[in-house]
């Protein structure tokens, strides 16, 4: 009997994890990325214990702790560098007691090295132009002239998706918070051997480990106006923004040059009402939910929908059927995820006290331990 054949639209986390997820329950399946280089953007990523865990159900923590920083706890300071608090070591932790961080393009080499060493079919600089839906197949054209025909069509094409577009025009597109991000990767001191958040300035600050040498700096600036920055005023605009702040920041600030690797993006966030899905046509990861960094899980969501989606798959030999139960398995959970972070947003644009809405924030993180 001939394995069912799955196609993934996009190589980012959600494509590779979706593609080895159904791979190792049977399926063959073709993976297509419109970048014929199948390059990654992006400085580093924090971990938080919901990827992790996902990450080891997927089997590629252990890699994930060799070439990034796995640890526990986080500091939190005053602009000026004073200790607020720290959390407490857990011991004997499991992977969702942990968190860290690892460069992006890192995570990438992990799952697209070990997508290569399966028989999974990749394809790169191919794009998916146009589709045909029946009961039993789903039939597509590719943009270099070939076609196929697939059980399952896995739409992981991110934030923007043009899947998405295509399958629910009406749909609410990418709305914008108001805040943007700055990644800045620097060198780790030894000192800096967990998170750190520095709150209470006009702008939030974090240092995150992603390796044994390196860290990167976020930067969380309010710009209502939602502007352009060119890359020459990066190094003024960020050191100007580090004005006020000591600690390791200011040591980050001092080192950064015209060198430097820093990264901007303005922040933006959706949640896709239901359905999920067309017939045996299925969104996941930033596709569905795009959330802003606030609680350090989109990639973790991504993860938890590829292993979830393959579960149900297996479950259900009606493919409709078990695309419906995985939106059902999933949507609240990306919704929570995606609302509070940008609910925190809103609170450090409102220059709201750094502790307001914690209560709320260690309930969510609670409920994102139980299982996916």
């Amino acid at each position: 009997m001939m394995a069912k054949r799955a196609l993934i639209v996009g190589g980012g986390v959600g494509g590779m994890s979706a593609a080895l997820a159904l791979h190792r329950t049977g399926w063959a399946v073709t993976l297509i990325d419109h970048d014929p280089a199948w390059r990654v953007a992006g400085a580093g990523i924090t971990l938080t214990g919901l990827s992790l865990r996902a990450f080891a159900d997927l089997d590629i923590l252990t890699e994930v702790r060799r070439r990034g920083a796995v640890g526990a706890g986080l500091r939190v300071r005053e602009v000026d560098g004073t200790l607020r608090f720290e959390t407490p070591l857990p011991s004997d932790p499991e992977p969702i007691d942990l968190g860290g961080g690892i460069m992006r393009p890192e995570l990438h080499a992990i799952l697209s090295e070990r997508v290569r060493a399966t028989d999974i079919e990749v394809r790169l600089g191919v794009g998916l132009d146009n589709f045909k839906p029946d009961d039993d197949l789903v039939e597509v054209a590719f943009s270099d002239g070939t076609t196929g025909a697939f059980e399952v069509v896995v739409g992981a094409d991110g934030l923007h998706s043009s899947l998405r577009s295509k399958l629910f025009p009406d749909a609410a597109v990418p709305e914008f918070t108001g805040q943007g991000c700055w990644r800045i990767v620097a060198q780790r001191p030894a000192a800096i051997d967990r998170g750190e958040m520095y709150v209470g300035g006009a702008a939030k600050v974090g240092l995150v480990p992603v390796s044994e040498s390196e860290m990167y700096m976020f930067i969380l600036e309010h710009v209502p106006d939602n502007p352009w920055f060119a890359p020459e005023d990066f190094v003024p605009h960020v050191k100007q923004l580090l004005e006020p702040f000591g600690g390791e920041v200011a040591n980050v600030r001092n080192a950064i040059s015209e060198d430097s690797a820093i990264i901007y993006r303005p922040l933006e966030w959706h949640i896709l009402e239901k359905p999920w899905s067309v017939g045996r046509i299925i969104l996941i990861g930033d596709a569905a939910h795009g959330t802003t960094p606030h609680m350090a899980s989109g990639a973790g969501l991504a993860v938890e929908d590829a292993l979830a989606l393959a579960e149900e798959l297996a479950n259900d030999g009606d493919v409709p059927a078990a695309l419906t139960a995985y939106t059902e398995r999933r949507f609240e959970r990306a919704k929570l995820v995606v609302e509070t972070s940008v609910g925190l947003g809103k609170a450090e644009m409102a220059r709201l006290p750094p502790g307001a809405g914690a209560l709320k924030q260690v309930s969510v993180v609670q409920k994102l331990r139980q299982p996916y």
